[in-house]
């Protein structure tokens, strides 16, 4: 180094006494993301080869050279335009050539200056500046000596809280008094804010408003640097917290080993790494289970976290991942073991050996999702449970009547205290089997409120496609529900989501024939009650024909519950009156059932009782519980031509109403009926029962036939009842629920029934040849076809051994 590259006093260039001799033309020299402030000493590094040539050049001249910050660091060679227009006007106090050809520089910044315009481009930047003088330094006394106290007092703060900054700079920040200066050397000092904010400080002339943006940027300084603070604090805190736990843990192992107790814990999951082999896992839930075991190793047993980890594993271990029952598939085995156990119900048990059929020829197929659907007490969950039986499989039963929370199916996240896995994946542990038969019960009954819809939850489960890599919401892997053979029942399927019941097929099971019943009852409840009460068949016997009088007379129904309800009664009976010391053998005769149970509650008499005046109809209803029998009443009297419809009826069953009045008001002469009386008359039918809601086309038959009866005076039949849709033409349209209401009627006592020609198939494909031979059933295709059977002559009296039917009138 050269001694002209010896500093150079700053008094000799710029003093407070003197301006700065400046020339009219300087070197520019273009800084990268540096700005250098007047007042200031900086090093920098050049080594464009246009920057080296200048400051060559400079240090053999006044080494004064104007210093500007480039608009973008990335352009090599800037113009005029790259720069800035406010720089700094420096003295080069020392260089230093490195090896590489590049310099370093210490300069000092040594007033602002305005480029006014670039002279030269090559071989580095030349142009003309002045000096940018600052104003505002005579401002209000008081203002800028506030400013200058809110200034020092938060760059003090700043530079304690920061550990980028030497506490050295509080000192020297004191020591100036000068407000332009102190603003620009703390400014130079701040090394957390941009170029940008730095150049706005720099271009900022008038001197107040470069003091208030100063303010502005050590206030926000000062905010972020007090979050930090709070931040780093809280780490070292935890940290801290973290360290000492982990020491007093190794005390406590320390502690546990010399008392011999340090053990229990590693034998505890060692045990559970041993059972999570065993398991026959997958290979994803296995690395899971390992993971949360290795967990579960690391815990103190005192943490909140232990026990939940350990019953999640204890859960994952039990489960049934591998374990499967051998079934046997012997369908003659399978038949009779189903006949055994229920009468009837044939659809049900062909489908059944159906499903068994083509899995012994293809055993990897999947599993139906079976949904048995009838009436209460016909044997639906009792023919699931034969089926397991005669499968040899594990039997699990789930009811899902009032339901109402989705975790319910699907589990609860262990988040929650107290979270366990839904009812499938327990019901699975429980089976200890991945192949049982799993019956949903009485599917119809969810409900979903604002914990969730059960139903949604169950489309999975009850999927063969998905079903395979069911995840429970609590075991959080997957789990396969595919050989699983899923049931559900039902009373009705409205109440089912399309989506849950386009998952399922549907085996609609019917009520039960009085034969049906009497066999049942034979073969299964007498016995049944018979062993429940104490007694033995040797001491009570009930005749067949006091069961036909208890089917008849006391119970109407589809299914069997209340007949067995029936049977233990007249079981209690005779157990008291054994009890009271009578050892005398009871055979219960149909007297005998009178005398214990009271007078029959239904009687075959009624029916002819209630049709003797004109305007009453019988007809068939399908109900949840089976079919049943339906009067309807119509009254004419004087009004104003209205049609009054009581006996809670629903909207389409009110429309039945009103077609079957507008067809016989068109059709009142071919009946022998004024065709104008609606005018002066009010018309009203009534269906009794009132409490009970009703709905449904069905009734339109009945609803025509006990209005022309009203209007004509001519009574029904009161051993026919009848069921069928009708058109404002006449025609006679198919329903639904045949077979319930052909029992519904035969329990009542009557053996005609009219029905819609389009129904003869459902008559063929449902009843019994037995049946069919004891009822009379005729098929229609109009209305007139109807009241031709259903209408007696005017004020004849029902006779059902006389032959009563007649020609329509013309």
């Amino acid at each position: 180094m050269s001694d002209r590259d010896e500093p150079l006093e700053v008094e000799e260039l710029n003093t407070g006494d003197r301006p700065l001799n400046l020339p009219d033309e300087l070197p520019l020299l273009p800084l990268r993301d540096t700005v250098l402030f007047p007042n200031s000493f900086m090093p920098l590094a050049v080594a464009r080869e246009s920057s080296v040539r200048l400051i060559d050049e400079a240090m053999s001249g006044g080494k004064l050279i104007g210093v500007f910050t480039q608009r973008d660091a990335t352009v090599d060679e800037p113009a005029q335009g790259d720069l800035y227009s406010i720089g700094t006007a420096s003295h080069i106090h020392k260089m230093f050539k490195l090896p590489d050809g590049s310099l370093r520089l210490i300069v000092q910044g040594l007033a602002r200056l305005q480029l006014d315009e670039v002279t030269t481009a090559k071989p580095y930047l030349c142009g003309h500046v002045n000096l940018a003088p600052e104003t505002g330094a005579d401002a209000a006394h008081l203002e800028i000596d506030a400013l200058l106290r809110n200034i020092r007092a938060n760059f003090q703060q700043v530079v304690s809280l920061s550990p980028l900054l030497s506490d050295d700079l509080q000192s020297l920040s004191a020591n100036i008094n000068d407000p332009g200066r102190l603003a620009d050397f703390i400014a130079s000092s701040l090394t957390t804010i941009g170029t940008v904010v730095k150049q706005e400080v720099l271009e900022t002339l008038d001197v107040r408003a470069r003091l208030e943006s100063l303010n502005r940027i050590l206030i926000k300084e000062l905010e972020v640097l007090e979050i930090g603070s709070k931040i780093q604090s809280q780490v070292q805190s935890e940290v801290g917290k973290n360290q000492r736990e982990y020491f007093l843990r190794e005390q406590l192992k320390a502690i546990q080993k010399e008392l011999g107790e340090g053990d229990d814990q590693t034998r505890e999951v060692e045990e559970l790494r041993e059972k999570i082999e065993a398991a026959g896992m997958p290979e994803p839930v296995r690395k899971e289970a390992l993971r949360e075991l290795d967990r579960l190793s690391k815990m103190p047993a005192a943490a909140a976290e232990f026990t939940v980890s350990r019953t999640y594993l204890d859960w994952l271990v039990a489960l049934p991942w591998q374990k499967r029952t051998d079934e046997v598939i012997d369908l003659p085995k399978t038949k009779h073991t189903l006949d055994a156990d229920h009468s009837g119900l044939e659809k049900a048990k062909d489908r059944i050996l159906e499903y068994l059929a083509v899995r012994k020829l293809n055993p990897a197929v999947k599993g139906p999702i079976l949904c048995f659907a009838g009436p209460p007490g016909v044997g639906k969950t009792s023919l699931a449970r034969s089926i397991a039986r005669s499968l040899g499989r594990k039997f699990v039963r789930v009811s899902l009547g009032g339901m109402r929370d989705e975790a319910e199916i699907r589990g609860h996240r262990r988040t929650y205290i107290g979270a366990l896995p839904g009812q499938v994946i327990q019901g699975l542990r429980r089976a200890e089997s991945k192949n049982p038969v799993f019956i949903l019960d009485e599917i119809d009954k969810l409900g979903s409120d604002f914990r969730g819809d059960p139903a949604s939850a169950l489309l999975e489960v009850l999927d063969p496609e998905q079903n395979s890599t069911f995840r429970d919401h609590y075991l959080d892997v997957p789990f396969d529900l595919s050989e699983v053979l899923f049931i559900t029942t039902a009373n009705i399927l409205d109440p089912v989501p399309p989506a849950l019941r386009d998952r399922m097929e549907v085996l609609e099971i019917p009520g039960y024939t009085e034969e049906e019943k009497l066999a049942i009852a034979r073969d299964h409840l007498v016995q049944k009650q018979i062993t429940n009460h104490g007694l033995t068949a040797e001491q009570i016997a009930i005749t067949d024909e006091s069961l036909r009088l208890v089917i008849r007379g006391y119970t109407r129904e589809a299914g069997v519950r209340n007949l067995e309800r029936e049977i233990g009664a007249l079981c209690r009976k005779a157990a008291r009156r054994r009890a009271e010391g009578d050892t005398n053998p009871l055979e219960i005769t149909p007297d005998v059932v009178v005398a214990l149970l009271g007078a029959p509650l239904f009687l075959d008499e009624e029916m002819e009782e209630r049709t003797k005046e004109p305007g009453v109809a019988i007809g068939l209803a399908w109900t949840p519980a089976g079919g049943d029998v339906l009067f309807i009443e119509a009254s004419r009297m004087a009004g104003p031509g209205t049609l009054t419809l009581t006996g809670q009826l629903g909207d389409v069953m009110k429309e039945s109403a009103r077609a079957a009045l507008s067809w016989f008001r068109a059709h009142a002469a071919a009946y022998g009926a004024d065709p104008d009386f609606f005018r002066n008359a009010e018309i009203h039918l009534h269906v009794p029962s009132g409490a009970i809601p009703k709905d449904g086309p069905s009734a339109g038959v009945t609803m025509v036939t006990a209005l022309a009866s009203e209007l004509t005076r001519r009574p029904v039949r009161g051993d026919i009842a009848m069921t069928g849709e009708i058109t404002l033409s006449g025609r006679v349209l198919p329903v639904g629920g045949i077979k319930e209401k052909v029992l519904a009627a035969r329990r009542v006592g009557i053996r005609e029934v009219i029905l819609p020609r389009q129904n003869e198939k459902n008559i063929n494909e449902d009843l019994t040849e037995e049946l069919r031979r004891e009822l009379t059933i005729h098929y229609v295709q109009s209305v007139d076809e109807v009241l031709l059977l259903a209408l007696l002559p005017a004020a004849t009296v029902a006779d059902p051994k006389v032959d009563r039917r007649v020609q329509p009138m013309q």
